[in-house]
């Protein structure tokens, strides 16, 4: 028996000792209290700035949220790991409780704040935000005000924030519970077994078309069955966001996403419009696919299934190795980082029941380490899984020397981190391949993300814009949701597709993810992006690294825009940029096509 040298269980007592019922970490949500406690009596007689001055008392108080804001991220961090390794863990649940309470209260008083320096004389605030003190977060400063231009009243607010903890998160973490708690019969191997909703996503990749279909058809009987109360959930969720928004006079749905991403409208449309120009050449591989598969058009059940008939596994030490040497080709920090994430027990991998279905990174800033979670069984799509969430992870690593509230990102520039880690490892392999088999089931993998991303990514953002609107005049039932599924996946993947999963809205957890409404065009943003850099890359070999970590560090303390520009020298908002993106993918289809034929 060959025991691997790489852990697949993570360490998370040197975080907390004692998991959920850690003493370490019942006083580290004590301290935090506290802190809380302090911060809404600083607030309580923060002032409107008057003279320049004030900077000084700004800087100390933006100083304290920051070091508010790590403890949080800390405590979150470690809670949803508890959870993620054990649905069942009913302490973890109830800390998660606690947590929640925590960040209403930290948002509430950081509105408030907000709220005061909106009404600081716009030539006072100008000279404000550029003195000595201030000028490391004047853009910063400059979002909290267009936020705070969004707000309700302090009261109303507070209110809002209330309403939060037992209202809106606690209908997404019972999601998490729900989909958890779930448990799907499956056909395989002579018997039948039972498996989690992650267990049971994880074959379709299978080599063999029955465990797939099977897989495939069990999982959506469950959907069918639980539906209604699915509907509830999203529903409940879609409410509570649109009845906030419209107090606060945002009519459009898209608003606060952008808002948050740091992005324009104009660029995001740019980007739809590239992706739309260039879709035929992939529908073009949909269709060549089904009919290698012998069938007329996709199947959903086969979209993930090898193109080769191969029985290959890729054992998790050596999918390590292969990522250790890949990631050391491209830069010796992220070679060097990587290895110590494996050699210190930051990656929860093992196989087994009773976990979450999703994989992630979890940053522990204080401790300057991050956590990442997935479910291996040794197939390519795993070790590219794996890669991804260590490009989070080194983005982390990357914002350590960031000042205070300045570490924090927009989910676009997260994604761009983790799919060009991703990007690294499968280009990686594909150009490795020594068989024309090998190199068609590497250039299917790569399609595949095109695919997800110019496609399936594509129709859910369809799929919740015309569900917040219909969300706006009522209830939308089960069988509506489904229809609106179905329909805007047919527009995005024209007739490429058949018998499509129209419960996607069901088992996609984006959906549900109250922090982050639209978590998901950042994905294709994240793509086409790291697409861009890795052409880059593979222009300047090592000497890249460096330019992008100077990327990721500024992620936190510019507009999307004025990073790409500042970085890579290219204007995001022209569909132009966009398209040079989608015609290296273009040039992935073509030649599946060809070797295809061969």
């Amino acid at each position: 028996m060959i025991v691997s040298n790489y852990s697949q269980v993570w360490d998370l007592e040197r975080i907390f000792l004692g998991g959920s019922d850690s003493a370490s970490f019942k006083e580290h949500l004590k301290q935090l209290e506290s802190k809380i406690n302090k911060l809404e009596q600083r607030v309580s007689s923060f002032k409107t700035p008057q003279e320049i001055n004030d900077s000084i008392q700004i800087a100390d108080l933006i100083d304290y949220i920051a070091n508010i804001r790590i403890h949080l991220s800390q405590a979150n961090s470690f809670i949803t790991c508890l959870l993620s390794q054990n649905s069942n863990d009913q302490q973890a649940g109830a800390l998660r409780v606690k947590a929640t309470s925590l960040v209403g209260r930290y948002e509430d008083a950081l509105k408030k704040v907000q709220r005061i320096l909106l009404k600081t004389n716009i030539t006072l605030w100008n000279e404000i935000v550029g003195t000595k003190e201030l000028s490391t977060y004047k853009f910063l400063l400059n979002e909290w005000r267009e936020k705070a231009a969004m707000l309700l009243s302090s009261e109303e607010e507070s209110l809002v924030s209330s309403l939060m903890v037992d209202g809106y998160h606690a209908w997404g973490q019972f999601y998490q519970s729900l989909i958890s708690s779930i448990r799907v019969n499956i056909p395989m191997d002579g018997e039948v077994k039972k498996l989690s909703v992650g267990q049971a996503i994880n074959l379709r990749s299978h080599p063999v078309e029955e465990v797939r279909k099977a897989a495939h058809y069990a999982l959506e009987g469950i959907w069918k069955e639980k539906e209604e109360l699915f509907a509830k959930i999203l529903n409940h969720i879609a409410g509570y966001r649109l009845q906030v928004s419209n107090k606060r006079r945002i009519t459009n749905v898209i608003e606060e996403p952008l808002l948050e991403n740091r992005l324009k409208e104009k660029t995001l449309n740019a980007m739809w419009e590239a992706v739309n120009k260039y879709k035929l050449p992939f529908m073009n591989y949909l269709k060549q696919k089904a009919e290698m598969l012998g069938n007329e058009k996709m199947h959903s059940y086969n979209f993930w299934a090898p193109v080769t008939e191969t029985n290959q596994t890729i054992k998790y030490e050596d999918a390590v190795d292969f990522i250790l040497n890949r990631f050391g080709h491209f830069g010796n920090e992220l070679e060097s980082f990587t290895r110590q994430a494996f050699e210190n027990g930051w990656i929860e991998s093992e196989n087994r029941p009773n976990k979450s279905q999703v994989a992630f990174c979890a940053g522990f800033p204080l401790s300057g380490e991050s956590r990442i979670f997935l479910t291996y069984s040794n197939t390519i799509t795993n070790v590219l899984t794996l890669a991804h969430e260590l490009g989070h992870a080194f983005h982390n690593n990357a914002m350590k020397q960031v000042n205070g509230l300045n570490r924090h990102y927009p989910l676009s520039i997260a994604e761009t981190a983790s799919t060009f880690a991703e990007m690294i490892i499968l280009d990686a392999a594909k150009d490795e391949a020594e068989s024309i088999e090998d190199k068609l089931f590497l250039l299917d993998e790569k399609l595949k993300r095109s695919v997800m991303n110019f496609m399936n990514i594509q129709s859910r953002f369809m799929f919740e814009q015309t569900f917040y609107e219909e969300r706006k005049k009522g209830f939308v039932s089960s069988s509506r949701l489904n229809e609106l599924m179905q329909e805007a996946i047919e527009k995005c993947y024209g007739d490429s597709f058949d018998s499509v999963s129209l419960s996607s809205w069901i088992w996609t957890p984006h959906f549900y993810i109250t922090h982050s409404p639209f978590y998901n065009f950042p994905y294709t943003f994240g793509y086409l992006i790291s697409i861009s850099m890795y052409a880059i890359s593979k222009k300047k070999g090592k000497a890249f690294e460096k330019n992008y970590i100077e990327l990721l560090r500024d992620s936190g303390s510019m507009s999307t825009e004025d990073l790409v520009m500042k970085h890579l020298g290219e204007d995001i908002t022209s569909a132009e940029f966009w398209e040079k993106g989608m015609e290296l993918c273009v040039k992935d289809a073509v030649e599946f096509i060809a070797l295809l034929h061969k």
